[in-house]
């Protein structure tokens, strides 16, 4: 089983990142053969700035490796590595309806809350269906708010293969019937992530880059400790029981162990206890799960030529699984 995802290079990895993704990838890497890149093209939908780009690329690498990712097992690799993607990305683009990206939620998002309506926006979900295209991959895990792009991603596979290989039968993608032939591009599987967390930021919006609201995992401990006793919560007294939509009490669920969770709930919904206690309660979760990866992390940054390496080899393999794929996609719409 061939496992696909990748983490966009645009910005400071948090909270959010790991437990709505990170977490699950570190866990899938002994499943089957798992693939992770940096999705560093993507990246350049929102960052504008050389040294910072090259930074972030850096900060997402080192972020994976400190958190568990062992290379040897798993590829890891920045997107821009693989030429195959881009070459791949303009011949689906050749067959992708103008429809379908219009009505794509992340465009219409990102542009509701400002961000410039650009090409490289309008057709980012060709770039994933690319990137999830051309190795062949089996599985990508994704959460609820990325279906779509992996519907997308099967639509079009489905679409070239009808265009471009001769006895394709969409109902029996694989060819496995008499006079039917197999697709060239394969149709990957969603793994819904369904004990993926939702994280609130300290606002109680999802946490997110863009809104400033994040709890960064590598970031100042004075600033986590002050993002963290920042969190936003009422006015309801210490020995009352706290209502549970509060962003507080959500952090807590997704971040205590299991063994502390039952207490947990029982204190916050009978009272007794100040919100400023349960705040410390999640500095300590934090730390216990974090500092680890923290120093982790310090290691890997004194010895930036070990990082490269490990990049340029997962580039090598996962070029190994890519170039197979583009050279019958060359030959089927005639570019060989």
């Amino acid at each position: 089983m061939r496992i696909l995802s990748g983490i966009q290079s645009n910005g400071r990895l948090h909270l959010g990142n790991y437990y709505g993704a990170i977490r699950q990838f570190i866990e899938l890497q002994h499943e089957g053969e798992a693939l992770y890149f940096i999705a560093n093209l993507h990246a350049l939908t929102t960052v504008r700035d050389a040294a910072e780009a090259r930074a972030l690329i850096q900060e997402t690498a080192v972020a994976f490796l400190a958190l568990g990712l062992d290379p040897k097992k798993a590829i890891l690799f920045r997107q821009s590595d693989i030429p195959e993607v881009l070459e791949l990305y303009w011949i689906l683009g050749t067959v992708v309806p103008m429809s379908h990206l219009e009505r794509a939620h992340g465009f219409k998002d990102k542009t509701a809350r400002g961000v410039s309506p650009d090409f490289g926006l309008f057709a980012y979900p060709v770039l994933m269906a690319a990137d999830i295209l051309v190795y062949g991959s089996d599985v990508v895990p994704v959460g609820r708010d990325q279906v779509q792009h992996l519907e997308f991603a099967r639509d079009w596979a489905t679409k070239f293969n009808v265009t471009f290989v001769r006895g394709y039968e969409p109902q029996d993608p694989q060819g496995r019937e008499k006079g039917h032939a197999p697709g060239i591009l394969k149709l990957p599987e969603a793994r819904l992530q369904e004990n993926t967390a939702v994280v609130p930021g300290i606002d109680g919006q999802k946490m997110s880059k863009s809104y400033g609201n994040s709890i960064e995992m590598f970031g100042d401990e004075r600033e986590v400790k002050k993002r963290i006793m920042g969190i936003k919560t009422d006015s309801t007294p210490v020995d009352a029981p706290k209502p549970t939509g509060n962003a507080l009490y959500q952090l807590l669920r997704v971040m205590a162990p299991p063994g502390e969770l039952v207490e947990l709930e029982r204190s916050w919904t009978e009272g007794g206890k100040g919100y400023g206690e349960y705040k410390q309660k999640l500095l300590e979760y934090f730390h216990a799960t974090f500092d680890a990866p923290r120093r982790r992390r310090d290691e890997l940054l004194k010895d930036p030529a070990e990082l490269e390496r490990i990049l340029e080899d997962g580039a090598r393999r996962a070029r190994g699984l890519a170039v197979p794929t583009i050279e019958r996609v060359r030959k089927a719409v005639g570019l060989r």
